[in-house]
């Protein structure tokens, strides 16, 4: 009723006179003519913008359903003002057109996993267009990407019957491997059972050949001495034995000494018996 009319800082106000725009002022304190003139203001901050719940269709033919955040402020407030009936829902309506044209290039995978890139496809895309409205859209954000209900339902079957089948691989995996190891290691205790087995029989055939070779060349060293005082406990043996009659050449009565050492080198195979001579 006074005709002073206050525009608050980040406004600007727009003056009209009987209903027709003449010119724009800044924030702070203005008059004007009541009932003549009116003062109408326009926010110029940035302001938030929320589009829920927008159905799209992929390159696949997938229903997803997308929630877009954007951001803008107001450029020019005489366009925002007058040029549109209502500028914001313009601006919102050429956001979904574009998003759509995106992701409707895009295979359903592609387009849940591409949410930076379209983004900034669509940033592209939108440009300086909304300026036509007297808006700027300084951000957007795709919140959300959620196929329907029956490609999730579809997708969580895939998904688990992928999991069963990796999980059956690294099973069957890890078995093949336990029983390669375990042959190995059998292969392994039946080569190193083998291996110490035969060192082992070499070395006592090898102790066996010593033993042989010691008292062969023993008998074959020993002093007549020896074998006469063996054909002495020889005939004491003999003596006390039940036969009641030992033939026994002359000439080889000295032989008797050996009977005894000889005899039982040749029973338990430490000696080789002695070659027969030809007959003249």
């Amino acid at each position: 009723m006074l005709g002073i009319r206050i525009v608050r800082q980040n406004n600007e106000g727009l003056v009209e006179t009987l209903g027709k725009y003449k010119r724009s002022v800044t924030s702070g304190i203005h008059f004007y003519l009541p009932l003549i003139q009116k003062i109408r203001t326009v926010s110029l901050a940035m302001t938030p913008l929320a589009l829920p719940n927008y159905s799209v269709i992929t390159k696949d033919n997938a229903d997803v359903s997308a929630s877009l955040t954007l951001n803008y402020h107001v450029t020019n407030s005489v366009k925002y003002q007058y040029e549109n009936t209502d500028s914001v829902e313009s601006m919102a309506q050429l956001v979904r057109g574009h998003l759509r044209d995106i992701i409707g290039r895009m295979d359903l995978n592609e387009a849940l996993g591409s949410t930076a890139k379209i983004n900034l496809e669509l940033a592209t895309a939108i440009g300086d267009l909304t300026d036509t409205y007297g808006i700027n859209v300084d951000r957007t954000n795709i919140d959300e990407l959620t196929p329907s209900k029956a490609i999730q339902s579809a997708m969580d079957k895939q998904l688990t019957a992928d999991r069963e089948r990796i999980a059956t691989i690294a099973q069957a995996e890890g078995e093949a491997k336990s029983i390669e190891l375990t042959t190995k290691a059998k292969n392994d205790a039946l080569m190193a059972t083998a291996t110490a087995e035969a060192t082992a029989t070499r070395t006592r055939a090898d102790a066996e050949k010593y033993r042989i070779d010691t008292v062969n060349s023993s008998l074959g060293n020993a002093q007549p001495g020896f074998f006469e005082n063996q054909s002495i406990t020889a005939f004491s043996d003999l003596a006390k034995s039940p036969a009641n009659v030992v033939v026994v050449p002359n000439d080889h009565i000295a032989d008797l000494g050996q009977i005894p050492a000889i005899g039982a080198a040749l029973k338990s195979g430490l000696a080789t018996p002695p070659k027969t001579r030809p007959k003249a």
